[in-house]
Order: structure tokens, then sequence, then C-alpha cells
């Protein structure tokens, strides 16, 4: 366990790229053993150099990430169809890609008036409580540039973060609301957002007083395998 918790920070050292001295300086490591294991992780691809010779971090880390998304797709179908019973409401997994957020699982309501949002669909993180979610534990710096043109506010995701889920009515479209809730890594750091959206002509104007609960239990579920 010590040497993987050396690993680690030799890796979280190369975040900006190191040469030998500063990866000794950021991760507290003597440089003979800094040099050791960023040899030992360079090997396995997790470092890699650049032009200069630094240390960054390496293709293998990528190949690991993208990994990591599909298991979580996977574990997400029978949550989704679950909080989709229960509520009889359709039910998405959304996923931050740059400025967007993405469909990447979702279970529809099988038949009436229902929110269909297609599987692989990019919607804007600027509107909708999957959106809220998605900035809430952003540092504030990092939302910024969304605030400005979003159909909430600052404020909105404080609360989001206090009470630990979000909700909107008619924010992103007309006649829809809409409950979500944080799906968390192990870490704390949220990876995704789980939904339940539907016409507000069934969910209401206040859609939190009657879906977060069934909400937040999905999202804790899905968060154990994340």
């Amino acid at each position: 366990m010590g040497v993987l918790d050396k690993a680690v920070l030799v890796l979280e050292a190369t975040k900006d790229g190191a040469n030998l001295a500063e990866l000794a300086e950021k991760s507290g490591l003597p440089r003979a053993t800094a040099h050791r294991i960023a040899q030992a992780l360079e090997f396995h691809r997790l470092l890699a150099r650049d032009h200069a010779g630094r240390w960054r971090p390496g293709p293998r880390l990528g190949e690991l990430g993208r990994a990591a998304p599909q298991s979580l797709v996977s574990a997400a179908a029978p949550v989704l169809a679950h909080l989709r019973d229960h509520t009889g409401e359709s039910a998405q997994l959304f996923m931050r890609r740059g400025n967007e957020r993405i469909c990447v699982a979702v279970a529809e309501r099988a038949s009436g008036l229902r929110d269909t949002i297609p599987l692989d669909a990019a919607l804007p993180l600027t509107a909708g409580s999957a959106a809220q979610i998605l900035l809430a534990w952003e540092p504030p710096e990092n939302t910024v540039a969304f605030l400005t043109q979003a159909r909430f506010t600052a404020r909105t995701l404080a609360e989001v973060r206090r009470r630990g889920w979000a909700s909107s009515v008619a924010q992103r479209e007309p006649g829809v609301a809409s409950v979500s809730a944080p799906v968390r890594e192990r870490s704390g750091r949220v990876a995704a957002a789980i939904s339940l959206s539907g016409p507000i002509e069934r969910l209401g104007r206040r859609p939190g007083e009657h879906h977060a609960h069934a909400v937040l239990a999905a999202a804790r579920q899905l968060s154990e395998t994340a």
C-alpha cells in the first residue's frame, strides 16, 4: 500500500507536467524514489514524456477513464428502469462532455404523454435540473461562463448543494419538469446526474416535493458502482 500511495503522489504531481526536480518537490518524495516510480509508471503507459522530457499523464489513464463511464452506463440500466416503474415517469442518466451534457442511458415511460430524450442526445449546461447538478459542485470560477447564459443562477446552485438535488420547471423545454440528483465516485466527485422528467401537468410546479426522495435513492444506489 505504501508503494501505491507513492505512485498516486507521483501521478498527481504530473498533472501539469513535471521534470524530476519538480516531481520530487510536488510529491514530497526523495528524488531517487520519485524517479524510480515515474519510470515504472512510464513503462506501464500511465505516464509519458513530452517533447521537453517532462512527465505527463500517459495514454493508459485515458483508456481506463473511458472504460469507467461505460461500466457506470451498464449499471444504470436496472436503476433507471426501477426509477421509471416506481414513479411512472421517464428516467435518464447524463454525463458532462465539455460544455454539454450527454444522455448516456434512458428508461422511457412505455405509453402516454412523456418527455422523450434520445440516447446520446447532447443538451446544454445552461438549463434543466441535470445541468444544475453537473455544475453545482464545480469551483465557482468554472461556472461563470455558463451562468451568464443560464436559466438559473449561482444562488440556485448553492441551494442545490445545500439540499442535494435539483429541480426545474419549463427551464429546458416548455411544459416539461424534472428532478435530478448527483451520482458520485468514491472520491466524492460528481460523475453523472440521474434525472426524472415528464410533463408539468403530472409532475407539478414543485416536482421535487413528490419525486426527490426516489431520485436521491436511485442516485445513491448508482453511486455504489461509480
